[in-house]
């Protein structure tokens, strides 16, 4: 029987050696995974029948993270390595577990404790180091964000923290963490658990029926392989950001390699196919990252490309020839590349965040690429010699590696524990908006927006980005006409007494970002507010963000159902939207449909002009950390942004119903958008206004409500 990989342990469980290392991933840079084939053997000459060793393994996994980290680093995009080395771990493990099965020898506990030293002592000595390093290098305002990954990172669980997070609206926007590359190293540790349970079971099955193993195997692996592929396919096209970090979405690159190791050696391809089908997969494999846009076509259908091109090197193989790939794949450099590759991929992207964040750059150039390489690589080959290998030669007893990976958990768990104590002590400062130090909105009626340093900002700079309006203590429930979204209504002081307005908020989160300010309001003057909302859905007839989308619309016309129903005495939406510099601010023409069916229903319409838009990634709190209190460069010039005559003058077609709020005086002074005033600070991320700073507008709407005679 063919064996890949070497023994671990002559005197207990013998199942073959098997290793993560780099993965890769979505939004701008993200990384990879991987799973390592034997250490230095040599290349092979031409073989015929079952190997026992694959250098080019070593190679592929060698070109794979190099292609992470250079798209990672110098281009801002994904590579499509993640799907390179998942179905390496998939082909190196399904391998030997088959063999240990037919053994009889499938013990769970040795190979698991195995599995935990092999890549647990480099993965938390990274994430240890990335928490300490965030404390001293990253912005207040991040803080939040990286240590929530850090927690989720550390039980291997941050694919399903940023899946939570792609189908949270307001978490959408989030900047890039420090850990965000353990996504694919916790899916991959969730398959090295669920694996060997599967081949367990279909062994069972199979010995119970006494039958041979692999032709079972073959069919459980093909099963989950097709079942996963067209789930991936769905969730992809319906929801692609979350399908990029759902678990079962990458289940059948998994399977793909698993059946390429069942089958591998009974593939008979002639050498000069063999040679060419190396070349084109090695081109393949580079050229994917730079075609497709891997961080928002992926898992789906696209995702066989880099998987395909990867079974094609492995396929050609060992051809012996001077011109094979093989021959460069096998290489001592490549190899010993392979041999960093885990910890080159755990390292570079730390290190990329940081040298951004310290530099305050959002992009990268070849020097300061080529200081990232550098020293990313110097500290994998620290990790690879000083901490992998020492632990890997090292004959610890099975408890022993289990309590040394339980001593591991608990010391960066309890890193990232007293990081959140600092976080919460700093976010307990004085100061609420509306007092005499924190007027907010109104320092702009009295002409002095610029704070004074000497006074602390709220909210604080380590909670700014979670400041969003949450309608606490609403009444909320499924929508009729689109349970997937809920409706809230706020308290009223006393039940009892009707509402004197009922008054509805549609739209997206820049609706929903008034609502701080239109609560004050509303308990002042015994008014009730119901929310309809959908994050990148304003209240329109088209799809105004995502001309594809079509819950957009099915979302929309279930609120014009339910206006139909419940007739409010006023609807409070957007004028406008993408007020941007470069005078982007628009008023579509769907915007002024909506308004016109409202007329028709009797319904008057509240329409605010949006908010000043900087350009993602662009973060305002961070700026003010690192450029200074009032630094300019944190802020917009108001003529950059906002035209003399607001673009809903000009539409056409606006009917009688609509009063318009010119809001743009609540967040810039007559020449400038600062992203401070009167010491809050205006934005939560680089679009959205933060609840403090709204709720210190409230004045000011209720003051231009009143004006709009008729309005209500």
């Amino acid at each position: 029987m063919p064996r890949l990989g070497r023994r671990n342990d002559e005197r207990g469980d013998r199942m073959t050696e098997v290793r993560i290392g780099p993965v890769d991933g979505p939004t701008a840079p993200l990384p990879p995974v991987a799973d390592p084939g034997p250490r230095h053997a040599a290349t092979p000459a031409e073989q015929t029948g079952p190997r026992t060793f694959r250098p080019e393994l070593q190679g592929l996994r060698a070109l794979a993270v190099a292609l992470v980290v250079s798209y990672h680093v110098w281009f801002g995009r994904v590579s499509g390595g993640v799907d390179v080395f998942f179905l390496i771990s998939g082909f190196l493990i399904t391998g030997g577990l088959f063999r240990a099965a037919s053994r009889g020898d499938l013990r769970f506990r040795p190979m698991w404790a195995r599995q935990a030293a092999r890549l647990l002592p480099a993965a938390f000595t990274v994430l240890l180091a990335s928490v300490i390093a965030g404390g001293l290098l990253l912005p207040e305002a991040r803080w939040g964000q990286t240590i929530r990954e850090a927690f989720a990172s550390a039980v291997f669980l941050e694919n399903w923290r940023l899946a939570a997070d792609s189908v949270d609206y307001a978490a959408q926007h989030n900047t890039q963490s420090l850990v965000q590359h353990f996504w694919s190293l916790s899916i991959q540790v969730q398959f090295y658990i669920v694996w060997p349970l599967v081949v367990a079971l279909v062994a069972l099955m199979a010995g119970q029926l006494r039958e041979r193993l692999r032709p079972y195997l073959l069919l459980a692996m093909g099963g989950l392989f097709v079942a996963s592929l067209i789930f991936s396919v769905v969730l992809t096209i319906k929801n692609q950001p979350l399908a990029y970090f759902h678990s079962l979405t990458r289940v059948w690159e998994f399977a793909l390699g698993g059946l390429l190791g069942l089958t591998i050696d009974r593939i008979r391809v002639p050498r000069a196919w063999r040679i060419a089908l190396g070349w084109v997969g090695v081109a393949g494999l580079v050229a994917c990252g730079a075609i497709l846009k891997v961080d928002s076509v992926f898992p789906g259908v696209a995702a066989l490309w880099p998987t395909g091109a990867a079974a094609l090197v492995l396929i050609a193989g060992a051809t012996g020839s001077a011109v094979g790939v093989d021959r460069i794949l096998a290489s001592r450099p490549l190899r010993y590349l392979g041999d960093l590759s885990y910890s080159l991929y755990l390292w570079h992207w730390p290190v990329l965040i940081l040298f951004l964040v310290v530099r305050s750059q959002t992009r990268i150039g070849l020097g300061g690429g080529l200081v990232i390489v550098a020293i990313s690589v110097a500290l994998a080959a620290l990790t690879h010699h000083l901490v992998e290998e020492p632990i890997r030669r090292a004959r610890f007893g099975v408890r022993a590696q289990y309590r040394g990976a339980a001593i591991g958990l608990v010391v960066v768990l309890l890193g990232c524990t007293v990081w959140q104590v600092d976080l919460a002590r700093r976010a307990d400062g004085p100061g609420v908006i509306g007092d005499a130090l924190h007027p907010g909105a109104a320092a702009l009626r009295t002409g002095t927006p610029a704070g004074d340093p000497a006074v602390n900002l709220v909210p604080p700079m380590v909670s700014v980005t979670d400041d969003f309006y949450k309608f606490p203590d609403w009444s909320c429930g499924p929508m009729d006409r689109y349970p997937a979204i809920q409706a809230c209504s706020s308290p009223l002081a006393d039940p009892a007494v009707p509402p004197a307005k009922r008054i509805a908020i549609v739209g997206d989160s820049h609706s929903q970002q008034y609502t701080a300010a239109l609560a004050p309001i509303a308990e002042r003057n015994n008014w009730e507010l119901t929310v309809m909302l959908m994050g990148a859905c304003p209240f329109s007839t088209a799809s105004e963000t995502d001309p594809t989308s079509t819950d957009c619309p099915a979302f929309n016309a279930a609120v014009f159902d339910d206006l139909a129903d419940t007739h409010p005495d006023a609807v409070f939406t957007l004028a406008t939207r993408d007020a941007r510099a470069g005078l982007t601010e628009v008023t579509p023409p769907g915007f002024v449909e909506a308004w016109q069916r409202l007329d028709d229903l009797g319904i008057p319409v509240i329409a605010a002009r949006d908010n000043p838009r900087f350009e993602e990634p662009f973060d305002p709190p961070g700026c003010l950390q690192q450029a200074g209190r009032n630094a300019r460069s944190c802020g917009l010039d108001r003529a950059a942004v906002y035209a003399p005559v607001p673009p809903y003058q000009k539409a056409e077609g606006v009917p009688p119903n609509v009063t318009f709020l010119d809001m743009s005086d609540a967040f810039c002074d007559p020449t400038f958008c600062p992203a401070e005033i009167g010491n809050a600070m205006v934005y939560m991320d680089f679009n959205h206004v933060s609840a403090t700073y709204m709720t210190s507008v409230a004045p000011l709407l209720e003051e231009r409500l009143h004006q709009a005679t008729g309005a209500l």
